[in-house]
C-alpha cells in the first residue's frame, strides 16, 4: 500500500514535461493518490494526467478566481483534497540595482499574491470538507536561508510565501491543516538545464552540499510525499532535502567565477 493511497492531491506547477510539478504528481500516483495536476499549458497537463490516471485543470497561480476555481474543481472531482503542493517559481536573476518594477510586479504576482491566493483556496475547501483537514505544501529555496547573490527579489518573495505558510499553519492547525515548506537546492530539471551545461558552474556547488551531491527533483517528492502522509505530525516547517547545503551556504558570485574559469582555462589548454 502506498504512503497516500486513497487520498487526493493537487499539485499546480505541473506544466512543463518533467519538471519537479511533474515528478512529484508521478509519484502521488505511484504511491495511490488520485492526482489532479495544473498549470497554464494544457497539452502537458493532458498527457501526464492520462499517464497517472488522473485528472488536469488549466490554472494560472497569479490568477485569484482560477486558483479558487481549481480548488472547487478538485473537490467536486475526488469529494476532498487531502493534499496541495505548489511548486510554481520564477529563479529571477537579478542585480538588486537592476531590477525593474516590471520584474518587481511580475514576480511579487506569482510568488507573494499567487501563494497567498493558493494558501486561501485550499484553506478554505480543506476547513469546509467534512472531515476537515489536509496537507498544504509551497515549494520554496535553499537560498532563503543560504543566500545566493543576485537574487533580492526572488528570495525576498519566497520568504514572504515561508511566513505565509507559518501563519497558516498556526491559525487553522486546530482544523487539523497541516501547512509545511520544501525548499530545494540547486537541482537538475529542465528549468535549470542550460546551467549544467556551463563547465565548472556545479563544482562550485559540490563542496557545499555534506551529503555528496546536488538534490534531485524526486527527492523533493519524497519530501511532499512524506509531509502528505499521515506518518507526519509536522506543520510550519521548512523542510529542506538538499543534503545539507545549508550548513554550509551556497557559493557566491567570486567562488562561482573562479570554479567557471578555471574549467575554462582547462577546456583551453
Amino acid at each position: 500500500m502506498g504512503q497516500v493511497e486513497g487520498k487526493s492531491a493537487v499539485i499546480l506547477g505541473a506544466a512543463s514535461p518533467d519538471n519537479m510539478g511533474q515528478v512529484i504528481a508521478r509519484l502521488f500516483a505511484a504511491n495511490g493518490a488520485k492526482v489532479m495536476v495544473a498549470g497554464r499549458h494544457e497539452e502537458p497537463l493532458a498527457r501526464l494526467a492520462e499517464e497517472i490516471g488522473g485528472a488536469y485543470c488549466l490554472c494560472d497561480i497569479t490568477d485569484r478566481d482560477a486558483v479558487h476555481g481549481l480548488a472547487a474543481r478538485a473537490h467536486d472531482a475526488f469529494g476532498r483534497v487531502d493534499a496541495a503542493i505548489n511548486c510554481t517559481g520564477w529563479g529571477l536573476l537579478s542585480n538588486l540595482l537592476e531590477t525593474t518594477e516590471e520584474q518587481l510586479d511580475q514576480i511579487t504576482a506569482l510568488q507573494f499574491k499567487g501563494v497567498h491566493h493558493f494558501l486561501q483556496a485550499f484553506v478554505k475547501v480543506m476547513s469546509e470538507q467534512d472531515p476537515t483537514g489536509g496537507s498544504i505544501i509551497s515549494l520554496s529555496s535553499a537560498t532563503t536561508k543560504a543566500l545566493i547573490n543576485n537574487h533580492a527579489a526572488y528570495i525576498g518573495t519566497k520568504r514572504a510565501g515561508e511566513a505565509m505558510i507559518e501563519c497558516v499553519a498556526n491559525d487553522f492547525g486546530h482544523l487539523g491543516i497541516k501547512a509545511n515548506t520544501v525548499s530545494p537546492a540547486f537541482t537538475h530539471s529542465p528549468m535549470t538545464a542550460d546551467s549544467f551545461q556551463v563547465p565548472g558552474l556545479v563544482d562550485a556547488f559540490m563542496p557545499r552540499y555534506p551529503l555528496g551531491r546536488l538534490n534531485t527533483s524526486d527527492d523533493v517528492a519524497q519530501a511532499c510525499l512524506w509531509l502528505s502522509s499521515d506518518h507526519a505530525f509536522v506543520t510550519g516547517q521548512n523542510i529542506q532535502p538538499n543534503g545539507g547545503l545549508t550548513l554550509r551556504g551556497n557559493p557566491q558570485a567570486g567562488d562561482i567565477e573562479a570554479a567557471v574559469g578555471a574549467a575554462m582555462a582547462k577546456l583551453e589548454q
